[in-house]
């Protein structure tokens, strides 16, 4: 398939063309001057389709078994003839801004899948363990007709809490057995999640799951009341047994029946399209500060007086500023 303009890329993405749906993300993703352009117009025509999806974020410590989580539910939703998308953020190296990207391996099963798609990407360094253009990346998934989109994120920490300004329901996972559960979950995280799922449930770990599970229900009482009205649930499951996992997808289902019905849902969607408004306005201004040939031109010389400690880091920047 050719793809030349932004009507190429829109009949691709809207007919299930998973190729064309991956090579628009790229667009959307790339930092060269020349895609950005092509990649608004494209992200612009899909917005009118795009919404009609139930966005999921995952979050958790390493190892509390994200991907075989997603994989085990995405494949039941499939199952059951639903399209299921899952923008995986991988950490990227702050030395080399290498990524591990390795979602595809660890979800081999709902990869192979015709009516899955996983998109992993890097996280660039960008703040809250999500990629820049996730938000971006979720528009042009609905418009390719994915029902359900999974944003799995990189572990849990305070920063992590900027996935709860793309997704409607937000799934914290922990561990059982590793230790006082509660004092590796900052206290922020868990003012957002809309449910804690205790994973790995199994075998020797059942006993465990359980005292876990009533640990967090009770610090969860100690939480503000969230204003969706929704109040959050403690449950846990098994990606290796499937215990529990179809009941944690009826529980999302009931978030989003309820918050439908108080109004929360799309009142929330409306506030976060206004965040992503001043979020795309600052990201902007970043890009054109840094494109700025007379701002290139000066950088290098002002980084190295810097260094050197002839400038300090707000001259530097001051004098910087001037050329824009």
């Amino acid at each position: 398939m050719k793809l030349h303009t932004a009507d190429d890329f829109f009949e691709g993405i809207r007919s299930g063309h998973t190729v064309t749906l991956a090579r628009a993300i790229t667009l959307i993703e790339s930092n060269n001057p020349e895609h950005f352009l092509l990649a608004e117009e494209i992200l612009l025509k899909c917005i009118p389709y795009s919404g009609n999806s139930i966005r999921v974020g995952i979050s958790g410590v390493p190892g509390a078994g994200k991907s075989s989580l997603i994989e085990v539910l995405g494949s039941k939703l499939t199952e059951k003839g639903k399209k299921v998308a899952v923008l995986a953020i991988d950490p990227s190296s702050e030395r080399s801004k290498g990524s591990i990207l390795g979602d595809k391996t660890r979800m081999e099963k709902l990869a192979a899948d015709t009516n899955a798609f996983i998109r992993p990407s890097p996280t660039s360094g960008t703040l809250g363990g999500v990629a820049l253009k996730t938000r971006e990346t979720i528009v042009l998934c609905e418009a390719a007709g994915y029902e359900i989109i999974f944003v799995e994120t990189v572990g849990v920490g305070q920063s992590e809490i900027s996935v709860s300004s793309m997704v409607d329901f937000f799934l914290l996972l922990v561990l059982a057995g590793a230790g006082d559960e509660l004092q590796g979950i900052k206290k922020g995280i868990m003012e957002i999640a809309d449910a804690i799922a205790v994973t790995k449930a199994d075998g020797d770990n059942v006993k465990p799951a359980i005292k876990a599970k009533a640990e967090y229900i009770n610090a969860l009482h100690l939480m503000p009341h969230p204003a969706s009205g929704w109040i959050p649930k403690v449950t846990s499951c098994s990606a290796q047994t499937g215990e529990g996992v179809k009941e944690l997808w009826k529980m999302i289902e009931q978030f989003v029946a309820f918050t439908k019905q108080n109004q929360w849902f799309e009142a929330n969607r409306a506030g976060q399209n206004v965040y992503w408004m001043h979020e795309k306005v600052n990201a902007e201004l970043k890009r054109r500060f840094y494109n700025n040939p007379q701002v290139q031109e000066k950088i290098k010389n002002l980084e190295q007086e810097v260094k050197e400690g002839k400038l300090s880091s707000f001259e530097a920047a001051r004098l910087l500023m001037k050329q824009n």
